[in-house]
Formats: structure tokens, sequence, C-alpha cells
């Protein structure tokens, strides 16, 4: 989907750039998809699985930019990609195509400073415009701090799948479930 900038100023006084995320930024998503797997254990794929070649990354943000029904965001920070977010369908199926799901991360660098606050209210904002009745999320149990945020912008938990993620380490981690109305 196209979209507006919209420039948002941090915490920390700097200007914040939230955009469409397209074929121009494939190098630095496939860097960004790397490091933030690295950064935390939260996201649902490992650094040793993110293996995009540049032409694949290139079609897949291609694809998604020309999508009407599929958001995908970058905030950059002084000419640099400091997080990315996405909004698409559940499914096409009559009676689950009016939600969608939402994902997003930022760089550790980036967090605290308003981005995601910002990001998620725009990316549902956009959902809303689209025509989407309801955006889902899965977080895990453990990650507090992102369930604040989804809290914060007006997300609600509505249940836990168990033993969702087993990690690396042979432990087993709980997704909590949570939704946002837009009607």
């Amino acid at each position: 989907m196209h979209f507006p900038e919209r420039k948002i100023l941090l915490k920390d006084g700097r200007t914040c750039i939230l955009r469409p995320n397209g074929p121009d930024l494939a190098k630095e998503m496939i860097t960004y998809l790397e490091k933030t797997s690295a950064e935390t254990p939260f996201l649902l794929r490992n650094p040793d699985e993110v293996n995009f070649t540049l032409e694949s990354e290139k079609e897949i943000l291609g694809r998604l930019q020309e999508d009407p029904y599929a958001i995908m965001m970058a905030a950059t920070v002084d000419g640099k990609v400091a997080g990315n977010g996405s909004i698409t369908g559940i499914g096409d199926k009559r009676k689950i195509r009016h939600r969608c799901s939402l994902a997003i991360a930022l760089y550790e660098e980036y967090w605290g400073l308003g981005i995601g606050t910002a990001m998620i209210n725009y990316m549902t904002e956009l959902a809303k415009e689209i025509g989407w009745h309801q955006v889902d999320l899965e977080v895990v149990a453990e990650n507090e701090q992102a369930q604040a945020l989804y809290k914060k912008c007006g997300f609600i938990e509505s249940g836990r799948r168990h033993n969702a993620l087993l990690f690396d380490d042979g432990t087993y981690h709980d997704e909590i479930l949570m939704y946002k109305s837009l009607i």
C-alpha cells in the first residue's frame, strides 16, 4: 500500500519519518532482520534464519507495496532504518477477512523513543482506512515491555497459546493473543 510519509518528533528531539517500506530499502532490511533477530529472543525468526537474497527481498517489498490491503512501514531516523512494521490480512475467507495481523520490531537503540507507539497508531489508522475491522497480534508472554506498548495503543489481551514457541535452548514459551477493534 502506498501511503503518505509522516514525520514524528522523538523523545530525544530527533525526527523520525514513517514511510512506505519498498524495494529501495531491501539491502537495509536484510541487515535489519539479521540484527533485530539477534538483539531479542522475542521475534519469530532467529538470525541464522534470515536467508533472503537482495533480489528476493526487493520482490517481497515491491509486492507488498503494491498490495492495497497490506501495510509495510519503515521508520527512519537520520536517514537510517530504525524499525519496520507490517499489517497483513489473516485470510481471504469471508468469516475472517475482516481481520488483519500486526507485526513490529525496532533496533534496540531506538527503543523507548516513541517510534513503536507512532508506528502502531499510524498502521492501525491506515488499516481502518483500508476497511479492516480488527487488528490481531501475538506477543511472547515474557515480553512485558511489548505488552505494555500494545496496551497503551489500545490492544486488549484475548487469550494465550500455550507452548507456542520452542526456543533453541529447549524452553517453551507461551504467546499472548491481543486484538484491537477498529469499528
